[in-house]
């Protein structure tokens, strides 16, 4: 809580709420001319932590980084509105005022360049309004769940299918689970994540950094007397829920930034701009994986609002925009499709059409796609989904303290956002975009995407391998391109392609989605195009297998597919 109010000063949050008579606008600034600011001393507005990842990254500081000049702000302020928000990626404050007239003459301002209308009273209604892209389908009752099954480092209980289908319990066995990585959620609410014991390890061992509540400008996110705000707290549970033989996150020892960003009561753009500057102070603080489970598209109260398809481009909406942009600082940003996929609207929705993030859509126990999770493509045509996770009957902690299931890509996203993590954990010298990357190499149909499941289910120990051979291959290895692999998909055998600088001995293994090695030769290499046949693969199950290739000093991996 207190690194949140000591930042406070940086990004320009004031303690207020809302006036159901006022509206909300969006003022962005011309410049940034004669700032106080400067990209010589960043530490005044990123912390510590927000510089390392940029530097490992290799990331430099910009303009879209400085605060939006405090001269200007005043300037806004002395007209007698509401400054609520500043967000320095749009050079933009986010306002409320009940006076049109002020607002003509904050346009008229010369340091202005639009203003944009965000809500107005009657947008607001005073009964809830459900978010088909952004909110689970709730069971009426808790269902059957799957039977505990005990693994050798977490019991799971019955969450371990859904850990399973991505890999998870494998990469948790090789002792990745989230330490040192950090993780923002941007929801709608946390109720009771600060009492429930699924997250008794969270505040045992001080793995929440800080929370905001973006929407009623405060710190208190847990919302202990409405429990319609549980969503939140339901998809935290899939990353960080720790209930030994009831549940297990994808990511459990990693730590939390809780952000409240959607108000659950309407549906405004002014929750665009609450996820914009949300993001902005995820950047500040030093995250490593957004999540969110929210999206945005023709649901807005006011009609006025709505989106269309051709706005899902990925360069359209505030939020689209705003995603993009973390991802360009150095995050990795993990997004729901939506649950629009059996609806008159079955597209995915805003922010989940935005390049560079990871878009995830939902599939049952068995790995098939389920009729809610919203299509792609992008409305300029990219592959979305990018991947699939369980997403069907996910188990989630119960707002009454114990664990059940609900449905949605609410919760596919969170489950992949914890695994995101814990793969970038073993691999820190990696970027944002390779571990994006490494993850959709690693699906099931990488090979043949589409706009239903995207690049398919991934499996994060493959993609742990496709990280760990991307160091030294140049070493014994010509180049990354010097190894074929074919036919790709095969039957019963392959041929292997590979040239070599130098005359050396080399192992070959082939292991299938659990790690298991199903082959181990070994094989010598002259200097030249060496071509070699790997055969007697008949008895092997149809599947996806990693190709791994190792010299005294290189590794360097293909996936195949058995057919």
């Amino acid at each position: 809580m207190k690194k949140i109010i000591l930042l406070s000063l940086v990004l320009g949050f004031s303690i207020h709420t809302i006036s159901s008579q006022t509206s909300t606008y969006w003022v962005v600034f011309k410049d940034k001319n004669n700032s106080p600011y400067s990209l010589t001393k960043p530490s005044a507005y990123l912390s510590e932590k927000a510089l390392t990842r940029r530097q490992r990254q290799h990331i430099p500081i910009s303009q879209t980084d400085l605060p939006v000049n405090p001269h200007y702000i005043n300037q806004v302020k002395a007209l007698g509105v509401k400054v609520m928000h500043q967000s320095k990626w749009f050079n933009a404050v986010n306002v409320s005022s009940a006076d049109t007239m002020v607002m003509n003459e904050i346009r008229n301002l010369n340091c202005v360049q639009k203003v944009i209308l965000l809500s107005s009273p009657s947008s607001k209604p005073t009964s809830p309004k459900y978010k088909d892209e952004a909110k689970s389908v709730k069971p009426i009752s808790v269902q059957p769940i799957e039977k505990s099954i005990q693994s050798n480092v977490f019991d799971y209980g019955p969450s371990l299918a859904q850990a399973h289908q991505l890999g998870m319990d494998c990469m948790h066995n090789r002792g990745f689970q989230g330490q040192g990585m950090t993780i923002a959620y941007m929801d709608d609410g946390f109720y009771r994540a600060d009492s429930l014991a699924a997250f008794d390890s969270l505040r045992a061992n001080n793995q929440i950094l800080g929370t905001y509540d973006f929407v009623t400008n405060n710190t208190y996110v847990y919302h202990d007397d409405d429990i319609n705000l549980s969503h939140g707290m339901n998809t935290l549970s899939c990353s960080a829920g720790n209930l030994p033989g009831r549940i297990v996150g994808t990511a459990p020892k990693a730590h939390f930034w809780l952000f409240v960003t959607e108000a659950y009561y309407s549906e405004s753009w002014q929750e665009e701009t609450n996820w914009a500057v949300a993001a902005e102070f995820a950047d500040s603080v030093g995250v490593d994986v957004i999540n969110t489970s929210l999206g945005y598209s023709i649901n807005m109260t006011n009609s006025a609002e709505n989106h269309s398809y051709s706005d899902m481009d990925g360069r359209t909406t505030i939020i689209s925009k705003a995603a993009a942009l973390a991802a360009r600082k150095g995050m990795a940003v993990v997004v729901s499709a939506g649950n629009s996929g059996g609806a008159p609207w079955y597209k995915i929705t805003a922010p989940a059409d935005a390049d560079s993030i990871l878009t995830v859509g939902a599939v049952d126990s068995l790995g098939f796609i389920v009729g809610f999770s919203s299509r792609g493509p992008t409305y300029d045509g990219r592959i979305k989904p990018s991947v699939c996770a369980r997403g069907l009957d996910a188990v989630v902690a119960s707002p009454f303290g114990d664990v059940w299931n609900e449905s949605g890509t609410s919760f596919s996203s969170p489950i992949t956002a914890g695994a995101v993590a814990c793969l970038w954990q073993a691999h820190p010298n990696a970027n944002n975009i390779q571990v994006i990357n490494a993850v959709m190499q690693s699906a099931s149909q990488y090979t043949f995407p589409d706009t239903i499941q995207g690049y398919g289910i991934p499996n994060f120990c493959i993609a742990d391998s496709i990280l760990t051979s991307m160091v030294g291959i140049h070493e014994a290895f010509s180049n990354s391109t010097s190894l074929h692999v074919f036919p790709n998909p095969f039957h019963s055998a392959f041929t292997i392609s590979l040239y070599a600088d130098a005359k050396q001995n080399v192992q070959v293994e082939l292991f299938d989605i659990s790690g298991r090695t199903v082959l181990k030769q070994e094989r010598k290499l002259m200097p030249s195009n060496n071509v070699f046949s790997i055969d007697e693969l008949s008895t092997i199950e149809p599947g996806i297998y990693l190709l791994k290739i190792t010299s005294t000093d290189s590794v360097i991996t293909e996936k195949i597919i058995k057919q």
